[in-house]
């Protein structure tokens, strides 16, 4: 399998343990990807609150990149997913604006290609049976709850991508982990990422009611697939980890896991009470 590969401004700086743990799954699982050249910021989160030329023209140079290779677009960060999938519809469904964007970045969208998470290809095109088959070291013990954000299931006409109100998605990966996915309703709850620098208080309010809620459903940690939410979480409180959704699998899959360091907050206490970690 081979996709193109868009990794964004965060996972090449906060994310980068989410950067090293998608590449080293996805190479485990047999994908090839190929980082597209010369690639550049998509413009979440500030563009599209400025300016609708650069926000629209930001993302549509990555995709006329990518069309270049003609094969899917793999983009792991919520915020670079939603900003790519926002476009693309403009491109695709809006002659008039679309048209405009074309001009600005000097290409014509032919499409030909999808735009999609890692979450997307590894549980539907890889599938879950075939992840569970090669699971090596069982997360058993570990009790999670998956938190999507806000970015990667809506809007839902736009990003199609999971239930936006009751995604199921992860869960079903984290079980087939053998890790132990607990209910709560808050998986699509904003933690208040985009008010990191303007509103810290409002991002520190709605983070401790995550964390509280994660906690009252029993986990021992959150499990996400947006860089910006993991940061914002983890930098607001100091109780419990915050784990990509690619570490798990990498842990699962026995991939020497050098990534766990850059965490604010260092998982592999936890993981050493359940002899997952040396």
């Amino acid at each position: 399998m081979r996709f193109s590969y868009y990794p964004g401004c965060s996972l090449q700086a906060t994310a980068l343990e989410y950067d090293l743990s998608t590449r080293a799954v996805l190479q485990r699982l047999g994908v090839e990807l190929i980082e597209i050249p010369d690639w550049n910021c998509c413009g979440a989160s500030s563009a599209h609150s400025l300016n609708e030329t650069l926000a629209l023209a930001l993302p549509a140079r990555i995709l006329a990149l990518a069309q270049k290779e003609e094969v899917d677009l793999i983009a792991p960060c919520a915020a670079c997913f939603n900003r790519l999938k926002t476009t693309e519809k403009v491109l695709r469904e809006d002659p008039a604006r679309g048209g405009k964007i074309e001009r600005v970045v000097g290409f014509k969208y032919v499409g030909g290609f999808e735009v999609r998470p890692p979450l997307d290809l590894i549980g539907n095109l890889i599938g879950l049976e075939r992840l569970h088959n090669m699971v090596q070291r069982p997360l058993s013990g570990l009790r999670l709850v998956a938190y999507y954000g806000c970015l990667l299931v809506r809007p839902p006409e736009v990003v199609q991508f999971e239930d936006p109100e009751n995604p199921q998605l992860l869960n079903r990966l984290l079980q087939a982990l053998g890790a132990e996915p607990l209910e709560w309703s808050y998986a699509t709850d904003c933690c208040g990422g985009s008010l990191a620098l303007t509103r810290g208080d409002l991002a520190k309010t709605l983070v401790t009611k995550l964390v509280s809620k994660a906690q009252e459903a029993g986990a021992q940690a959150m499990v996400t697939a947006c860089p910006l939410c993991q940061v914002n979480l983890e930098m607001r409180q100091e109780e419990m980890p915050m784990l990509y959704f690619t570490e798990l699998i990498g842990l699962a899959l026995g991939i020497d896991e050098n990534w766990w360091g850059k965490h604010l907050i260092d998982p592999r206490p936890l993981l050493r009470t359940l002899d997952l970690s040396d």
